[in-house]
């Protein structure tokens, strides 16, 4: 059996920073993309969130567009694009347009979830319904996609017979099951859904069949990962996240804070726990330390992949502990 060091990708929620503004976000993607397309990173997504000040790429489309446009090299992708917002004609257009400009470049990531509050969701999906129907758009939009039927009237222009690769996010078993029975490709949230990442993941196997798109079983995994010159800084970086997701679950969310170097004045025990239960499997640490959790994770997991979140308030820092990251990853084989 032949084997290969574990292919990483970046899943940038593109953070607003406090003290900084959406544009600068963006801004700060592109030099990450850039800089990730430099160091040899697969993948490069972003996700759709509404409505929250402290993430910049909402309109997921146009930020994919300008990635793609100020990269070489790297897949530009949707980690993901919420189906249910959307008509499915809309997405298959946009991901058609942005595969003729930039061919054999973009993926599709798709979920189910609203990514964003109720209030804000039913302004988007204007009593389209909670998801429910997502395997019902999926097919129409693959349909979409698929090379056009004599007599078809609905077509994607651009978009129909291009085979935009898609992708079905998940952070519980539905769409680790829908992935399986399709065929597809599956991307897992381990970045902030620990407890269902191997129920999830066996779910996926257990119902994969083989189809055009993919022959065996695909698996991404999604992680935390904060890797600096030493264990404290790792844990200092990571605190801008912690403060995030603690702002989060007390219903404040907002822009990324600073990194603090002590987070116990900041949080009550209960809120300590669910904050450290739902970032458990985080990759912290200086390059040693790091090396070792990632071997662990992809022995556990066996993951084909894994695509890495790194909320970082510096953006010296963030990009410093990305390259640290590739170079642990090339000393990792996983068996192909």
């Amino acid at each position: 059996m032949s084997s290969q060091a574990i292919p990483l990708s970046v899943l940038d929620l593109c953070p607003v920073p406090q003290g900084s503004t959406p544009a600068q976000a963006l801004n700060n993607a592109l030099a990450l993309a850039k800089h990730a397309d430099i160091l040899g990173y697969k993948r490069y997504w972003v996700a759709e969130h509404h409505n929250m000040t402290g993430i910049a790429s909402a309109a997921t489309s146009v930020v994919i567009g300008y990635l793609a446009a100020g990269t070489q090299r790297l897949r530009i992708g949707s980690g993901g694009i919420m189906l249910p917002n959307h008509a499915p004609l809309q997405i298959a257009e946009q991901f058609g347009t942005l595969e003729s400009l930039y061919p054999g470049r973009i993926d599709l990531g798709l979920g189910r979830a609203p990514g964003t509050d109720q209030a804000t969701a039913q302004a988007l999906r204007h009593g389209r319904g909670d998801g429910s129907d997502f395997p019902q758009m999926l097919d129409e939009l693959r349909g979409l996609f698929a090379d056009p039927q004599p007599g078809q009237r609905l077509r994607a222009v651009p978009g129909a017979g291009l085979n935009v690769p898609i992708w079905l996010l998940g952070s519980s078993t539905f769409s680790a099951q829908l992935a399986g029975q399709l065929g597809l490709p599956f991307a897992f949230a381990g970045q902030f859904s620990p407890d269902y990442l191997h129920s999830a993941l066996s779910t996926y196997r257990e119902h994969f069949q083989p189809s055009a798109d993919l022959q065996k079983p695909h698996v991404m995994l999604g992680i935390n990962a904060y890797v600096a010159e030493s264990r404290e800084q790792a844990h200092f970086l990571a605190s801008s996240h912690q403060q995030a997701f603690l702002n989060l679950i007390r219903g404040t969310p907002g822009p990324m804070p600073p990194p603090v170097a002590d987070m116990s004045e900041l949080w009550l025990p209960h809120e300590k726990h669910q904050v450290m239960s739902t970032l458990a499997g985080t990759l912290i640490g200086d390059e040693l330390t790091v090396a070792q959790q990632m071997a662990d994770l992809i022995e556990r997991t066996g993951a084909d992949e894994l695509i890495v979140s790194s909320s970082i308030f510096d953006q010296a820092a963030r990009q410093d502990s990305y390259s640290r990251l590739i170079k642990i990853a090339a000393g990792i084989q996983r068996p192909v």
